[in-house]
Formats: C-alpha cells, structure tokens, sequence
C-alpha cells in the first residue's frame, strides 16, 4: 500500500494517465476469470454485472482510458486519515479533489467535454449551467481554449464560487445568475443556447463528462492496490459516480460503489426507489454542489446498474464530517466535498448495530470540492458538535429559588457546559436552555434521567430542530419579576468547568435573573449575568466586582437592554 501510494506521489504533475498495459491487464484478469466460470459450468459471482457493463459500457472504459483531462487537472492524492480511522476502526481514505487548480472534481468532466469539441463549435461557444464547481471548469476551459463560454449560476451560489467563475474565465466569461436552483438554471441555460446557438456543456449528463470524472475511479485503483471494501461518492445529478462506478466494475467489481446525497437533495434515491427518474419539488440548498431537483438520464442509468446503494444524510452529519475532514488535514470542504466521508461514518455505524460490523477494512471516500463560503463556517462549527453528537441540548425546569442553578450545574459533573439561557419568568418555576459537552450520542439520554432524579424536570431537545435552530436565540424577554435588576458582562479564562468556577466566585446573596453563555472556543469565555441587587446592598455588590479578578462591563444603561429585556 505504501509504496503504491509513493508511486502515485511521484508521478510528474500533469501526466497522471496510468500505463496502458497496467489497466488492460486488470481487464483481461476480469475476462479470463468469467470465461473460467463459463468452462466450469460454474456461476461467477461478479458475472452478472460484468455481463451488463460489456453490453452495455464497453465504451466507458476507453473513454476513461482516452479521456484528456490532465491537461488541466492534476494527479490527486489519496491520503490516510488517521484520527478518523482511529475512531471508526476502519482504514478511512480520502480522495483529495479538493486540491484540484479549481477547489473541485468538476475540472475533469469539463475539460473532457470540450476537448471533444470541433473547432466550429468552439467559435460558436459553450454555455452551461452550474451551482459553482462546474462552471469555474468550464470558465478554465473556455481561458485554456480561447472560447467564449456563458455560465448561468443560481442566484443562491455562494459569492465565493461566482467570483472565481469570473476570475479564472476572464474575458472569455460572462456568467447569468437565474433561478433558485440549478433545475432553474438548466432550463434558462436551454434557452439560451437556443437563442445564441451555443454547444451546451452539461455537468454531469453526458458520457465524456462522465469519463472524464470516471478518471478518478482510475486513479484510486492505481494508487491502492490491495483490497477496497468501497468507494463512497457524492451524488447530485450522478455524474461524478457514474464515472466511477462504470471504471471500477469493470476491473475491481468486487469493489461496493455507495452514493451519498443529503435528505433534502436526494433525487438520486427517490429514483431508484420508484424505479424512473423523479423530480423533486424543492431541494435544500445547504449542500450547494449536489442540490439537484433531478438526476441526469444517462447516469441514472449507470448508477440503477452498478452502484451498490445509496446512503442519505442530514446537515448536522455533513457538518461533523467537514470537522473531521479539518481535524485530518487542515483544510475545510465544502458542504457537497464533505458528503461522502459522512455517509462512510453513517455506513459504518450503521453496520456496528448489526451482526456484521464493518471492522479493519478500507473504505475510499471522495473529497470532492472545497470551495467554501466563509460565513457558513460559523454555522458549521456549531452543527458539528450536534452531528457528532459532542453536544447535548436540554430544556430544563427547575424551582425559583436561589441555588437552584448552582445545584443543577453540580449534576453536570466534570462535563463542559457549552451554553446556558436563562430569563426569570415566573414565580415559581425557572426554565433554562442548556447545552452540555457529551462524549457519545447515548449520554445525553443518561443526562436527562439523572436531572429528572434530582427533581429537573427535562426535556432533551439535542434532535429537535426548532430549538437548535431559533430556540436557543430567542430564550429571554422582558420580564415584570426583574426587579432592582443589574446588567453585567464578564470575561474569564475558558477553561474546562470555566462557568462553574465563575459561578463559585460569586456571592450567594443575589439572585441571578438573567444568563446567557455559549463557549466559542476561544481564549475567554464571555458571559451575560443580570442580577438582583436591592439599593441598599450596592457598597457590597461594587466589593465584589472589585475582589472577582474578572474584567467586566456595566451593561444597566445600554439602550438594547432597555429595549429587549429591561
């Protein structure tokens, strides 16, 4: 394994293609072993599929093999990841597309597409339609070439991905931004093909697209040459696995092929389970690269005959897989790049409930695309944890008095508390919005049992989407029980068990009305604390500030609090 790896490593940058001679023998050893199995009278196992793809995709194999796409795409590695192979048990790979000139996969296809092009066509133009990744290959391609190329975009294409479409075409790019989605896009790109008399160039439903991401497939067998348990793939419209997958069933069928979509863009499955390409109504645009309302005719017929199967996923997952893609190598995928390494993680987790774990095995996942916008990382960051289930979210009821948060947060033990909201309501019952560091998806259940012992009323809020989404922010109000109220922000050490420690500092003698923490991960921890201070007390409350050792902030007089909570 190692020294294949080395061999790939070394190959000169942009001259990836494999010898010949090396993929023509794995097909003969494919031919021979079924012409074996017709002389023994004896089934094949891997013969039916064989079958299919001689009569069906005997092409495919030569337009991977033929298919020029290292002219601009280079070589990319496969790298171990150790931490995640670590925790799952298994050999994890990742394909790294993610290091492509364009951040993306989608060079391969488009380049292979145009290279095809007569050259009639090419002074006409190209046009397509693209979420981002295949329109910045083909804005490369139409620069290569010198071509004229039309690219329409949705309207929600993160900026990142528009700006690079008009950075790497040049002059030769104009892009249109039309529609919500890329099914939107495609149907105006249509036509405007017609109206200019363009050569459309589809991302993913077109059978050199296909061979030219099928030349991953190629290289991943090349660069690993021991067994592969599979090889898991995003699939928006499927051409990008349909490549793949016709490469790999031809010289490794042993090999499972396994599709990953997200749940709310997973056109591809609904497919298969109908039986005929389905349309959805809407798709989620969280993982932009594959948000296909529908799946491409040609790769949903390469995938019905060689995928093995289909894994869906939510946000929460691509988001803890985007973690642990980062925790590996330093880099950040985007939403779509990341899909295949949670629906590994999903795949295996889900074998370990059954009598047939996945254990010591090698599993192949494509990072397909890196080209992240920015803003989303703090939406990212802070999903991860739930996705991983580091994080658990609870909706406790505990008696008005004072001590009551103190004695609930001794219940927490050594955990972490990631996040407290809390607002004096009532008289007699105080409800508070809190998050806790968890180690596994089953100690949030083991939490709530022991608050409800302790006579903590709780509700485990850790897989509801309204609380993690909008409740946690929205927790507070303005309240007629806030009397002799004092607003005051702290800054102290974050530290494991820092809240805790911050809570001991303080005084008893003050109920606490107000409170509001959520660790960020930095170097302090920032916490909003209103507090009940009868007038005659404050020489004893400007004592404590002044021994706390904390810095902190007189927010009473702020025109907000005045506003939302005062």
């Amino acid at each position: 394994m190692k020294s294949s790896l080395g061999a790939a490593q070394s190959a000169p940058a942009g001259k990836g293609i494999p010898a010949r001679s090396s993929t023509e023998h794995y097909c003969r050893q494919a031919i021979r072993r079924r012409a074996a199995a017709i002389d023994r009278h004896a089934p094949d196992p891997f013969w039916p599929r064989i079958t299919c793809l001689q009569t069906m995709n005997i092409d495919y194999l030569k337009k991977i093999l033929t298919a020029r796409v290292y002219d601009v795409a280079t070589e990319t590695p496969l790298e171990l990841a150790p931490a995640l192979s670590q925790r799952l048990n298994n050999q994890i790979y990742f394909k790294r597309e993610d290091m492509q000139s364009v951040f993306s996969f989608k060079i391969r296809g488009a380049y292979n597409k145009m290279s095809k092009l007569s050259e009639a066509e090419r002074k006409r133009g190209v046009i397509c339609a693209s979420a981002g990744n295949h329109a910045q290959g083909v804005a490369l391609s139409a620069a290569r070439m010198g071509c004229r190329a039309v690219i329409v975009m949705p309207t929600t294409t993160p900026l990142v991905k528009v700006e690079a479409v008009k950075g790497r075409g040049g002059v030769n790019v104009e892009v249109v931004l039309h529609g919500e989605s890329y099914t939107d896009a495609y149907n105006h790109a249509l036509t405007l093909e017609k109206e200019q008399k363009l050569t459309f160039v589809h991302p993913f439903d077109d059978p050199d697209v296909i061979a030219g991401q099928g030349t991953i497939g190629m290289e991943i067998l090349r660069q690993h040459a021991g067994p592969i348990h599979a090889i898991f793939a995003p699939i928006g419209g499927g051409g990008l696995i349909a490549g793949i997958a016709a490469y790999v069933k031809q010289i490794r069928p042993d090999i499972k092929i396994i599709g990953v979509q997200s749940v709310d863009s997973n056109a591809m499955a609904r497919s298969l389970k109908a039986g005929e390409r389905v349309t959805l109504n809407d798709v989620g645009l969280f993982a932009d690269g594959t948000a296909v309302r529908l799946a491409g005719e040609e790769t949903f017929r390469l995938v019905q005959a060689y995928v093995d199967e289909i894994i869906t996923v939510d946000t929460d997952a691509i988001c803890a897989a985007i973690k642990d893609v980062f925790t590996d190598t330093r880099s950040i995928l985007e939403p779509s790049g990341a899909l295949a390494i949670a629906g590994a993680k999903a795949y295996v987790e889900r074998a370990s409930l059954t009598k047939h774990p996945v254990n010591n095995e090698t599993l192949v996942t494509i990072a397909s695309g890196a080209n992240m916008n920015f803003d989303r990382l703090r939406f990212v960051a802070e999903r991860a944890e739930l996705g991983e289930f580091r994080e658990a979210v609870f909706a406790v009821t505990m008696r008005e008095q004072r001590g009551s948060f103190k004695r609930f947060c001794s219940l927490i033990g050594a955990r972490n508390v990631t996040e407290f909201n809390y607002r004096i309501s009532d008289e007699k019952a105080a409800h508070v919005f809190v998050g806790i560091q968890i180690a596994d998806r089953h100690e949030s259940s083991v939490l709530a049992k022991t608050f409800e012992e302790h006579e903590f009323k709780t509700l485990d809020l850790t897989h509801d989407e309204l609380a993690k989404s909008h409740i946690r922010h929205l927790v507070g109000g303005k309240s007629r029980l806030a009397q002799d109220e004092l607003l005051y922000r702290f800054e102290f050490p974050e530290r494991p068990g820092a809240l805790m420690r911050f809570l001991d500092s303080m005084a008893p003698n003050w109920n606490i009305s107000l409170c509001h923490y959520r660790s960020q991960g930095g170097d302090v921890g920032r916490i909003l604390i209103g507090l009940q201070v009868p007038p005659d007390e404050m020489g004893e409350f400007a004592r404590f500030l002044d021994t706390l050792g904390y810095r902190y902030w007189d927010e009473s007089s702020n025109p907000v609090y005045k506003l939302f909570l005062g």
